[in-house]
């Protein structure tokens, strides 16, 4: 087991070659997507809060941001969670003190959610300190290298984006 988290080999053998290869690249892929899965849990650690919570407060903060006020509908459609999933998630970020409920402003029905002040100031001093460090190693990258990370970032995007899904045994 090496510091990630990842068994030596990790899922695909290396070649041994004295030269990287495709499978050494998976695997470093592979080793910083642990870390910055540990790095999140870390994080929703330390605010007490679950993952879809942490997602759900940075998109109401971006949107906030933007003065764009959302429904709890259009926060359950972003997230793909149902209604009543979405009422449990909104009532936790109202309780912990970082949501808000307010009036719609054109329909009376209608709420629109948005982050308490602290809120946003709480995410931030959390995740500014990964931002900046990320930063400074991108930083150190030549155009050169910028353009081929993110060409092979976006080939793997598009590559998993291209998989399509098995259905579960028994459903066929």
């Amino acid at each position: 087991m090496n510091p990630h988290g990842a068994s030596e080999g990790s899922w695909y053998p290396t070649g041994g070659a004295a030269q990287p290869g495709p499978v050494d690249v998976i695997n470093a892929l592979r080793e910083f997507r642990t870390s910055e899965s540990a790095m999140r849990r870390r994080t929703r650690s330390s605010m007490a809060m679950g993952e879809t919570d942490l997602l759900a407060l940075r998109y109401l903060i971006d949107a906030d941001a933007a003065g764009v006020g959302v429904r709890p509908t259009q926060l359950a459609a972003r997230l793909g969670v149902t209604s009543a999933s979405m009422t449990s998630l909104v009532d936790r970020l109202v309780a912990g003190g970082l949501v808000t409920r307010q009036p719609h402003p054109s329909d009376r029905r209608a709420v629109i959610l948005r982050p308490t002040p602290g809120a946003g100031e709480e995410v931030r001093h959390n995740l500014d300190q990964l931002h900046s460090r990320m930063l400074e190693a991108a930083g150190s990258l030549s155009t050169e290298e910028i353009r081929a990370v993110m060409h092979f970032l976006v080939r793997m995007r598009e590559a998993v984006d291209a998989v399509e899904a098995v259905p579960a045994a028994g459903t066929r």
